[in-house]
Order: structure tokens, then C-alpha cells, then sequence
């Protein structure tokens, strides 16, 4: 917009320069017009590159046409010469840089040879030859800057890009790193519910088996106790599907959760129990309530299929900050460092980290295991 309107005006200039005979006049408007409009299409098909370091062909003949028109122009009218305060620019949109300074510097030289030989007087000559080199130096000094410009932009508008890409392969990772977290999150679910509960009822099952001619009032116990693990189950499972809480916890506040799994673990072992929680704040986050509970079923768990014991203590006990789970037997123990690459241990170390918790297992072979869990409340 500032060039088209820079070349009207000096258009109109022309136009009442009436110290000018109409036949010069004319040819000088007409070459200017021919600026204005060539100008619409050169700066379509001459820009140069985005990093303003190499021009296109056309770029180079534009300019070869807009330096002839304004000789054609200057030569037909002296003011055609304000027309540089627009030509300058658009030389330095249509050539990389030495380019542009050498025919900017045509462009302002070329009104001395056209006034010498219209006869000029030297004082005359000196004033326009001052004029010359100081339009030379302010086009030069404009032009360098539209080119640290450019190439800024450039700069600029690459590393946008570069930013962008590597956003979106950031974006990219941390959904894969999600995905495959959620993954983890999923198997240790299963591993610590429904696998956990399917072998419980197989091993009930087993049990009625074998006393269904011997005790049939135990077959029945166990057999019931295999239906309620089938339908709780069934309500992890569909839990899982929905809100991936554990199923008890929707319907039953975190004590009565805890109470009803140690009592559910006296019924499927005959062992001894004991259950104390004390001092629970009024509201746990939901993250840690799921973390306690996924932690007491994987230890009962392990208990039910591997202590063989005889006397059970489960201890869920709030502090100012803390909430501790403890889950105690007498039973076969075993050495966690052995243990250390069983899934139940991981996953329960897992999920205590992903809320800020710190997991302890003291166990050795013969001596029982303890396990403590402590998370921020």
C-alpha cells in the first residue's frame, strides 16, 4: 500500500508540473502508472526466497524493467525522480542483498548522466549529485534494514516451526508414555482383582469338591464364598469399565472397605484376625483411598495363597498428614529380594509412587511378613 500510494503521488506531481511540455508529461505518467500496475503482478512472481539469500529470475527482470521506466520517466520529467522513495523498497523485496545495493545505486546515479546531458549548469549538477549520494546512502541504510528484517522474520518463522514440531513430538511421547502407564495401571488392576478373586474361586471350588461327600455344611460355606467372589468380581470388572475405583469403595466408606476384606479373609482361611483403623481424617483423596485398597487386597491375597497363616493383623492408622496401612502375618515368609520381580510387590511399589507413598517389606522365610504403607493424606 505505501509504494502504490507513494507512486500516486508522485503520479499527481507530475501531472501539475506544468513547467513541463504535456508530451513529457504524459510519457512520464505513463511510465509510472506502468509501475503501479506491473507492480501487482512483480510482487507475485519475484519475491525472493524466505531467507532473502537468492532471487528468482523474474526478480532480476523486474527490476531491469523498473529501472528502465524510471530512466524513460526521469528523462521525461525531472520530478519522476521522487519515484526512488518507492522503487528503493521494491528493488529490496525483488533481490537478495548485493543486488538490490547495486541497482539501488543505479537507480539514484542514473538522474546525473540524464541532467548532463540536458545541459545542466555545474551548480546545478553539484546540488543533484548531492541529492544522489544522500538518496543513495538513506536507500542503502533503508534497505540493509528491510533485509535484517526479512531475515529475522525468517529466522523467527522457522524456529516457530522448529517449536512446533517439537511440541507435537512431545505431545506424541507423552501420550504413548500415558497409554502405556495406563496400561500398567490396568494389569495391576487385574492382577490385584479379578486374577486375585478367579483364584479364589478356584480354590473353593476345589475345597467343596473334595468335601461335598465328607462335610457337605462346609461344600456349601465354601461354595457360597465363591458365588460372593464371582459377583465381586463381576463388580470390579464393571468398575474397571467405568470409573477404574475399586467397586466397594463407590458404595462404602475406606473403613468399611478395610473391615470387610479382613473379614472376608477370616472366612476364606480360618485364620485368626484383627482389624483396627483409628484416627482417619474426614475425606483421603481418592487416588490414595484406591492405592490402600489395591495394596490390602494384593497382601491378603498373598496370604491367602502363600503364608499358610494362622493369625492375621491388619492396622489402617491416620496421623497429621500420613495415613499408614500395616498388614502383618505369621506365616511361611519369604525373602523380598527374591520377591522383588513377583508382580504383586511392584505393582503395590508403583502405585505408592505415583502418589508420593513409601512402601516397606520386612519379611524372611519362617519369621512372617510385615508390610507397611505410608501415604500422604
Amino acid at each position: 500500500m505505501y509504494l502504490v500510494t507513494c507512486l500516486a503521488v508522485v503520479a499527481v506531481a507530475v501531472a501539475r508540473h506544468t513547467e513541463v511540455d504535456t508530451a513529457p508529461r504524459t510519457v512520464a505518467l505513463t511510465c509510472i502508472v506502468i509501475m503501479v500496475l506491473s507492480w501487482a503482478v512483480g510482487r507475485r512472481t519475484a519475491p525472493v526466497d524466505d531467507d532473502h539469500d537468492h532471487e528468482t529470475a523474474g526478480g532480476r527482470w523486474y527490476v531491469v524493467f523498473l529501472i528502465v521506466l524510471f530512466v524513460v520517466a526521469v528523462a521525461a520529467d525531472d520530478m519522476s525522480t521522487f519515484t526512488l522513495f518507492a522503487l528503493c523498497p521494491m528493488v529490496f523485496l525483488c533481490l537478495s542483498q548485493r543486488p538490490a545495493l547495486l541497482a539501488v545505486a543505479v537507480l539514484n546515479l542514473a538522474p546525473l548522466p540524464i541532467n548532463l546531458l540536458r545541459g545542466v549548469d555545474l551548480a546545478a549538477m553539484r546540488t543533484g549529485a548531492a541529492i544522489s549520494v544522500l538518496g543513495l546512502t538513506f536507500s542503502m541504510l533503508i534497505g540493509t534494514t528491510i533485509d535484517r528484517v526479512t531475515r529475522q522474520n525468517a529466522e523467527r518463522g522457522q524456529l516457530i516451526q522448529d517449536l512446533e514440531a517439537t511440541r507435537a513430538e512431545v505431545s506424541a511421547l507423552s501420550h504413548e508414555a500415558g497409554v502405556a502407564a495406563e496400561r500398567a495401571r490396568l494389569a495391576a488392576d487385574i492382577h490385584d482383582t479379578l486374577a486375585q478373586g478367579f483364584t479364589s474361586i478356584v480354590t473353593l471350588l476345589q475345597a467343596a469338591e473334595s468335601e461335598l461327600d465328607t462335610d457337605r455344611a462346609a461344600a456349601d460355606r465354601h461354595l457360597a464364598l465363591a458365588v460372593r467372589t464371582a459377583r465381586d468380581n463381576l463388580a470390579e470388572a464393571r468398575a474397571m469399565v467405568t470409573v477404574l475405583t475399586p467397586a466397594e469403595l463407590r458404595t462404602a466408606k475406606l473403613a468399611e472397605v478395610v473391615a470387610r476384606q479382613v473379614a472376608r479373609l477370616a472366612d476364606d482361611t480360618g485364620a485368626a484376625t484383627s482389624c483396627t483403623v483409628e484416627n482417619l481424617p474426614p475425606a483421603l483423596p481418592t487416588a490414595v483411598e484406591v492405592v490402600l485398597v489395591r495394596a490390602l487386597q494384593e497382601s491378603l491375597a498373598n496370604i491367602r495363597k502363600h503364608a499358610g497363616a494362622s493369625t492375621v493383623t491388619v492396622d489402617l492408622i491416620g496421623a497429621a498428614d500420613t495415613v499408614t496401612l500395616t498388614v502383618s502375618d505369621d506365616g511361611a515368609g519369604f525373602d523380598p529380594a527374591t520377591a522383588a520381580d513377583g508382580y504383586g510387590l511392584r505393582g503395590m511399589l508403583a502405585r505408592a509412587e505415583q502418589v508420593a507413598g513409601k512402601l516397606a517389606v520386612h519379611s524372611a522365610p519362617g519369621l512372617g511378613t510385615t508390610l507397611t504403607l505410608e501415604l500422604p493424606a
